[in-house]
């Protein structure tokens, strides 16, 4: 008789990061997919998220049934002038870090986890720290182009570096660059399933011209007021070259429908203004052509794995003007378009897009140049990075 085989231990994962989309969404992936790996070895995954009460991180956990322990947390503002970083705020957070270190080495030790994940934000600094004092692996995931402020404080204490770029890895510091390696930013599996007829069916696109291409406008979850004026500005002219989806945010809606219904019935039929994309985002992306857009990481990560030509118009006030330097790297890579500062105009808006939306080669050109920099895979190379360091 064989002796009945035991159950293999489960693999066990701290998580910490958060306090928006870019640092949450890419942490839940990575989670969902060490969890299919697992199972596809039939293991299983157990997982505790450290993070703030009031972070969107918070939330998410609850959502998907992942167990969530808070810790103190200190928010770092950030000045042009070096003497405003001592400001009371400042100092005052600066302060609740070590009793957050407590926190997080009491969870850590607690739960003995195989890896602790930080994928950024400030939140993830007292875990961070944590994790080197009680000696379990710690992996780093940054999502910009370059290191943000929590990622390079953690950057000496972790054990691997996972980057979304090959353009981030002269820019880490030189002690740690052995450590790094690029896996690009996960990014969810339903957004690279989208189909456009979808789309077009849940949304009544029915007066959309298919044989114009489309455009999907986008501010973010709450819209954003200075692509929605630049959009304003141009909308007619926009309309006699392409459909139009326009994402505005819900504060936003009621004026653009306003707008909307002055458009001529020609025009109008082929414009589709809403405050919020929900599920439909996969569709709607699958119908897009062309993209106007903030250059967060998250937005970068699925526009290139989706070989998606795009007008990038960065939020200035981005911490370490990150938006912009995201954007810009791309469109040195002929990836993308990006209309800073000055630039973010009606001229400017008009003078980049007429290309993308009247010549379909143009279009297609910048559209390879974005695939050679997605990363669709990104979420199985940083589960590969968790194993292999955990190893």
């Amino acid at each position: 008789m064989t002796e009945p085989s035991l159950p293999r231990t489960p693999f066990r994962l701290a998580v910490t990061g958060g306090g928006t989309g870019g640092h949450t969404y890419p942490a839940l992936t990575a989670v969902r997919a060490l969890q299919a790996r697992l199972a596809a070895e039939d293991r299983s995954l157990d997982v505790l998220w450290i993070g703030a009460a009031e972070g969107l991180e918070a939330k998410v956990a609850r959502e998907e049934g992942i167990p969530f322990t808070t810790v103190a947390t200190g928010k770092i503002r950030r000045y042009a002038n070096p003497l405003k970083m001592l400001g009371p705020a400042n100092l005052k957070d600066m302060a609740r870090v070590p009793l957050g270190v407590v926190q997080a080495r009491r969870a850590i030790s607690a739960f003995g986890p195989d890896v602790v994940l930080a994928t950024g934000g400030y939140v993830a600094v007292p875990a961070g720290f944590a994790a080197r004092t009680c000696k379990r692996p710690l992996v780093l995931h940054e999502q910009t182009v370059r290191l943000g402020l929590a990622n390079r404080r953690l950057a000496r204490s972790a054990t691997r570096i996972a980057v979304s770029s090959e353009s981030s890895l002269p820019l880490l510091p030189e002690g740690v660059r052995t450590r790094a390696v690029v896996t690009g930013n996960p990014v969810r599996p339903e957004v690279l399933a989208g189909h456009a007829d979808k789309a077009v069916a849940a949304l009544g696109l029915t007066g959309f011209d298919r044989r114009l291409p489309t455009l999907y406008v986008t501010g973010g979850a709450q819209g954003a007021q200075q692509i929605n004026d630049l959009i304003g500005s141009v909308l007619p002219w926009l309309l006699g070259r392409a459909n139009v989806v326009h994402q505005c945010g819900p504060s936003h809606i009621d004026a653009l429908r306003v707008s909307a219904a002055a458009l001529p019935p020609d025009l109008g039929d082929r414009y589709f203004p809403t405050g919020f994309v929900g599920a439909e985002l996969p569709d709607i992306l699958a119908l897009a052509d062309v993209v106007i857009s903030r250059s967060g990481a998250g937005t970068l990560a699925e526009l290139t794995a989706l070989g998606k030509p795009a007008v990038f118009v960065p939020l200035a006030s981005s911490a370490g003007n990150e938006q912009a330097h995201n954007a810009r790297h791309l469109r040195d890579a002929g990836a993308a378009l990006a209309l800073e500062g000055e630039a973010a105009t009606p001229e400017g808006l008009r003078e980049a897009v007429e290309p993308l939306l009247t010549d379909p080669a143009q279009r297609e050109a910048m559209a390879t140049a974005a695939r050679e920099h997605g990363r669709p895979d990104a979420a199985a190379r940083l589960v590969d990075v968790i194993l292999s360091a955990a190893g």
